[in-house]
């Protein structure tokens, strides 16, 4: 199966520069894969698509502020919050990281991305924050340009984060990121810090929308997967089997465990909210010898593209994703490839927002 095989067009001023004041009115795009039907419809119909015997599962998991602007050693201090992160300056030293993933607690290591990447080096220190509240060293360097680096110890690490780090909006979201990104981008529901980018399908959910849905006896449940590279990695090869994931954290509360194999013995549809929640369930029935769910945490680098046989997913609400990407694949391997692509086209034509502000579809 070939690269080239998931792309699409998309006009640039489709790409959602900003979150609709009303996250329940986001557009939805209803696809029955037995039939091929698409119809229009807002998210706040949602509710009303779902069997009474639905088992809905959220990511909880929570962003943080992971982007950090800061300089290398021997430059001055610059001003760290520019008007175009993409389009900056590096000249002066200034540079910026991007951590999306931690590896060990003692000493305090991240696999990151950085920019300007060719100008950091293995043995640099870094600054950050400006009064360099944070200090690290360049440890290691990754196959694709990722970087491995290592935190001078302070007090509290993750309440400096939180006080001199940026939003990760993602780099198609044309702006600085603003204050009210922080709740913004973030769903009603997120608990567990992890994510450097936000599950995007489950933004669109508010508590009314949830409690609708608990006004119509609809059960949900909680799993967690931190969003790092192997959510937004590109694919780097035309055969899209020879593409490796890179592994990010998940876990399955043994509460959630039992309420998601109970549905699935009973013959329930369990409904995943976005594509992060596919992957954790599928790789949990997929290291189990008799496909039940098992309790416990995970690395998970499962890549699903079409011929993949699902074994608890029923139905997936998921936003529209960026052409060749493996999210797309995942898409494309739960409702067909064709059909997907035709409702993309769909989309487009009828100007539906995309990618993490815009839009969403509801395939079953």
């Amino acid at each position: 199966m070939l690269l080239s095989d998931f792309n699409y067009h998309l006009p640039e001023e489709l790409i959602a520069q900003e979150p609709l004041g009303d996250r329940a009115a986001s557009r939805m795009l209803h696809l029955n894969r037995a039939t091929g039907q698409f119809e229009d419809r807002t998210f706040r119909d949602f509710p009303d698509l779902l069997r009474a015997d639905d088992l809905v599962v959220l990511n909880n998991t929570r962003v943080f502020p992971a982007r950090l602007y800061g300089r290398r050693i021997g430059a001055k201090a610059q001003p760290v919050s520019p008007k175009n992160p993409a389009a900056r300056d590096f000249l002066r030293g200034r540079i910026e990281v991007l951590l999306t993933r931690q590896v060990s607690d003692e000493p305090n290591e991240w696999e990151c991305l950085v920019r300007p990447g060719r100008k950091i080096g293995i043995g640099e220190r870094l600054f950050f924050g400006e009064k360099d509240e944070l200090k690290a060293d360049v440890v290691a360097r990754g196959s694709f340009g990722e970087r491995r680096i290592r935190f001078a110890s302070v007090p509290d690490f993750f309440s400096v984060i939180e006080r001199i780090g940026h939003v990760p909006l993602p780099p198609y979201i044309d702006r600085e990121d603003r204050p009210e990104d922080r709740e913004r981008y973030q769903t009603v529901y997120a608990q567990e810090r992890g994510s450097v980018a936000a599950p995007t399908a489950g933004l669109h959910f508010t508590p009314e929308v949830l409690a609708r849905m608990a006004e119509r006896g609809i059960e949900t449940t909680e799993i967690t997967l931190h969003v790092g590279l192997g959510t937004f990695q590109p694919v780097r090869v035309e055969n899209v089997e020879q593409h490796k994931l890179h592994r990010e954290w998940c876990s399955i509360s043994p509460p959630a465990a039992t309420r998601i194999n109970a549905a699935i013995a009973a013959g329930r549809r369990v409904i995943a909210v976005g594509t992060t929640t596919v992957r954790t369930l599928e790789f949990s029935a997929i290291r189990s010898a008799n496909a039940k769910l098992i309790a416990g945490s995970g690395e998970a680098d499962l890549f699903i593209y079409p011929g993949y046989q699902f074994r608890v997913v029923g139905a997936l609400l998921t936003n529209f994703h960026l052409p060749q990407s493996t999210l797309l694949m995942l898409v494309c391997a739960f409702g067909g490839r064709e059909q997907i692509l035709e409702t993309y086209k769909h989309a487009v034509a009828q100007k539906y927002r995309f990618y993490s502000y815009g839009d969403c579809m509801f395939v079953e």
